[in-house]
């Protein structure tokens, strides 16, 4: 049941084969605080519906014929900011998972994923907080690691060593509780910090701010 401090997820699937598509909005509709408002097969309908529904969450396939999931999710993340898109994938390779990311995806996770992992995921999206899975996570982090003869720099663009810690624990998908919790500090800082992070990268969102941390190679094994 969904209260009006749980409100209802809106959600759109996309994904070009109908088995798995039909699946995932049979599997959604069962859960109480989601609600399947479109399913599309493939990029262009899925900009349709979410130009018509303002989805909170567009759970989304990459290999779709016509405009695929990547480019879907950039005229997405441009145009409807508000939605936030759920990478769901058979494609766990280095290119598919950063350029997903950049493309403006708050979370990427493959087809093995369970019905409760997929659920979850969609409403930490909906919260506004990135969520991979470990596999990807992995991957990213192997992606992005410093080469061994790489000397340590300063950390860019102005930020502090604590602002630093700040991102590269949010880069690993804790949340502001967790990292609060882990630095020692009231939740009300950490929002401040991050505020302040967001500044001084030019983010305007997490899912950016994790994005610069990849890029930056501010994330820890």
């Amino acid at each position: 049941m969904t209260t009006p401090d749980h409100p209802t997820l809106r959600v759109v699937v996309a994904d070009d084969q109908a088995a798995v598509r039909e699946g995932l909005v049979t599997l959604l509709d069962l859960l109480p605080d989601i609600a399947v408002v479109g399913a599309a097969a493939d990029g262009d309908h899925a900009l349709t519906l979410v130009e018509q529904h303002a989805p909170d969450v567009v759970l989304m396939d990459l290999r779709m014929p016509g405009v695929d999931g990547i480019e879907a999710t950039r005229r997405i993340h441009d145009h409807h900011p508000a939605t936030k898109i759920v990478v769901l994938t058979t494609y766990s390779d280095d290119t598919s998972i950063l350029d997903a990311l950049r493309a403006g995806a708050l979370g990427y996770l493959t087809k093995d994923a369970g019905r409760d992992h997929i659920a979850q995921a969609i409403r930490t999206a909906a919260a506004g907080q990135a969520v991979l899975d470990p596999t990807i996570h992995a991957r990213l982090l192997a992606a992005t690691a410093h080469h061994p003869d790489t000397p340590p720099s300063a950390p860019p663009d102005g930020l502090t060593t604590r602002e630093t810690e700040v991102l590269t624990q949010l880069a690993a998908g804790h949340s502001n509780t967790e990292i609060a919790r882990q630095l020692f500090v009231s939740e009300t800082t950490i929002k401040t910090r991050i505020n302040h992070i967001y500044a001084k990268i030019g983010a305007a969102d997490r899912a950016q701010a994790v994005r610069y941390a990849y890029q930056h190679h501010l994330t820890q094994p």
